[in-house]
């Protein structure tokens, strides 16, 4: 009779094991990785509703164009496609800035700025590529035909015309 308990109790200690094994763990699990979601969703920080532009994404053009002492500076094609799609990119060389974003969109996600860093190239107040203020000339841009002072700092939107120039006082 003894052998047959100790069978017993070691039958019972290995479907209690397997039991563990198949229910309790992998529910622990799950139960863990939602609390961690559901902190890492907590502590992210929250974005104020007038900095939102949009919550399910969007597809915008604005059209740039550079002028260096009154030359045309062609914008080329393929800034911001590479193996990591930047959602603010050019197909061609014709200067449309093609903004593409999925999910939420902020106005610091869409500022000029984003674009001249993708394309890795210089642009604030004082310079566009290399040329900057000084007695050589000055940067000055302009939004749908009206002089703009916000320059990186400006918040791009659906069909904007953009220039910057860099040129003298006197032309």
């Amino acid at each position: 009779m003894c052998k047959k308990e100790n069978w017993n109790t070691k039958r019972q200690k290995t479907h209690r094991f397997e039991y563990l094994k198949r229910i309790i763990l992998p529910a622990g699990i799950i139960v863990g990785l939602a609390a961690l979601a559901v902190w890492f969703v907590i502590s992210l920080p929250s974005l104020p509703e007038d900095q939102i532009i949009s919550r399910q994404g969007m597809h915008w053009h604005s059209e740039l164009k550079i002028f260096i002492n009154g030359e045309e500076h062609q914008i080329p094609e393929g800034i911001g496609l590479s193996a990591v799609h930047n959602p603010i990119h050019t197909h061609d060389d014709s200067g449309v800035l093609h903004l593409e974003f999925t999910g939420l969109v902020a106005k610091n996600d869409i500022k000029l700025d984003k674009f001249f860093k993708a394309w890795q190239r210089d642009f604030n107040a004082n310079c566009i590529f290399n040329y900057c203020n000084g007695p050589q000339g000055k940067v000055k841009m302009s939004v749908n035909g009206s002089e703009n002072n916000e320059f990186e700092n400006y918040i791009m939107k659906d069909k904007d015309k953009i220039e910057i120039k860099y040129e003298s006082e006197t032309q």
